[in-house]
């Protein structure tokens, strides 16, 4: 991934060949968006537009064949290597994924083509659930479970840019910033609160829910890295963590609002 990232930081023409040809290409088109997210890290959005256009027409060329994933994630990946770079926080653009994956469902509520063909996707699933999943509740499930899935795939990707960045202009930055992303209290109450409304319907609607425990999920997994890291555990166990984060995501939250006040990080000792 280096060697990629190093030969599209070397000129405009190398960046748009190696977007070009990834976003042509099944499967890894995803790399694509990344790809464009390191651009913006290191020159800026203003600057990486004219190879931000040339990159979007393979993922135009999907979106026509009804792949909108990767269209839609590089829009956000766009968003979030904007706000990381002018804060500089992990917080601020975590926080500002939740914007992401909120345009992503109304995008997906003003598109009635691109929704049928979605629903057609998960047609068998709503047959074996029709007892539960009935009419507008089936549709609301399935805009905000895809949006959160994009949401969460941008944030990943956004952090993959930085890495690659890291890599390539700041060896070991990516580690430390990530050992070290925390969410302060403040967002947290926050977004414990908005939880709390989603899960009874109260002024925010229930699918909502995803998109504000998100941004404490990814501040559990930074959490349970550094803790790793400062206590020697082996990397076994974080395979082991993420073979399990499927079916952990509320413990894994969980652990981020307790350590927003707790600071787990600062009482753990260094082996």
């Amino acid at each position: 991934m280096l060697g990629l990232a190093r030969f599209v930081m070397k000129g405009k023409v190398q960046a748009v060949i190696a977007t070009m040809l990834l976003g042509a290409l099944p499967l890894i088109n995803l790399l694509n968006p990344a790809l464009v997210g390191l651009l913006v890290l290191r020159k800026g959005f203003g600057q990486t537009f004219g190879i931000a256009i040339w990159a979007v027409l393979p993922l135009v060329g999907w979106t026509l064949t009804g792949d909108i994933a990767p269209l839609m994630i590089m829009a956000g990946i766009c968003g979030l290597a904007s706000t990381l770079r002018a804060t500089n926080s992990w917080e601020y653009t975590l926080a500002a994924a939740i914007g992401v994956g909120l345009a992503i469902e109304t995008y997906f509520r003003i598109q009635p083509a691109i929704l049928d063909t979605l629903f057609q996707q998960v047609q068998s699933f709503v047959q074996n659930n029709a007892e539960v999943l009935q009419g507008e509740n089936i549709r609301n499930l399935v805009i905000s479970g895809l949006a959160s899935s994009y949401m969460s795939l941008s944030i990943g990707l956004t952090m993959l840019s930085r890495w690659m960045q890291a890599g390539l202009y700041n060896p070991g930055g990516f580690k430390k910033e990530f050992h070290q992303l925390r969410i302060g209290h403040r967002l947290t109450l926050f977004l414990v609160s908005c939880m709390i409304l989603a899960s009874f319907g109260i002024l925010v609607p229930e699918t909502w829910y995803g998109y504000f425990r998100l941004p404490l999920v990814f501040s559990g997994i930074g959490l349970v890295h550094a803790i790793c890291a400062k206590r020697n555990i082996p990397v076994t166990a974080l395979v082991v963590f993420y073979i399990l984060l499927p079916v952990t995501f509320g413990l894994v939250a969980l652990l981020a609002v307790i350590d927003s006040w707790y600071d787990f990080r600062g009482r753990v000792k260094q082996v």
